[in-house]
């Protein structure tokens, strides 16, 4: 697997992807995600095996704080270490940014994804009710990154 950063000419791609993981009606288009990682503090990183994008991260960083805006890994290719290696480097890029907390929105029904902040360091710092509709929950997230965070 190879992990790099996102780039502008990304968009479509990581559109593609994000539709691909996550249910009908939820998924950003290309132009959301193009406005998303032209913004100023955008980081970004995308893995792939082989020739196969199979997942990405993408964050904003304003001053020391940040928040993972998208992240999505093929549901075909989850459980398999892609999604903690992704999350790990972007991770890392924000704390070599000076980033000292990161947060983020996990819906409070997905385990899956539950699991992978709580294994990664993430805490609950509150709850947004209905944040994803009706009946859907987000738990609110932060991890600190000082010091910085080990890969």
């Amino acid at each position: 697997m190879v992990i790099r950063a996102l780039a502008p000419s990304d968009s479509p791609l990581l559109a593609a992807l994000h539709a691909a993981a996550l249910p009908p009606g939820e998924a950003w288009g290309e132009d959301a995600f193009a406005r998303l990682v032209a913004l100023p503090g955008a980081v970004g990183v995308l893995a792939a095996e082989g020739a196969v994008p199979v997942g990405f991260v993408l964050a904003r960083r304003a001053a020391d704080e940040a928040e993972i805006l998208a992240f999505a890994v093929l549901p075909e290719r989850r459980r398999r270490g892609i999604g903690r290696a992704l999350l790990d480097a972007c991770l890392e890029v924000l704390a070599g940014q000076g980033v000292g907390r990161v947060f983020l929105e996990v819906a409070a029904d997905n385990a899956g994804a539950r699991a992978l902040y709580g294994a990664a360091g993430f805490v609950s710092a509150g709850l947004r009710r209905d944040y994803y509709g009706a009946g859907r929950d987000a738990l609110l997230l932060v991890r600190a990154l000082s010091p910085p965070c080990e890969g």
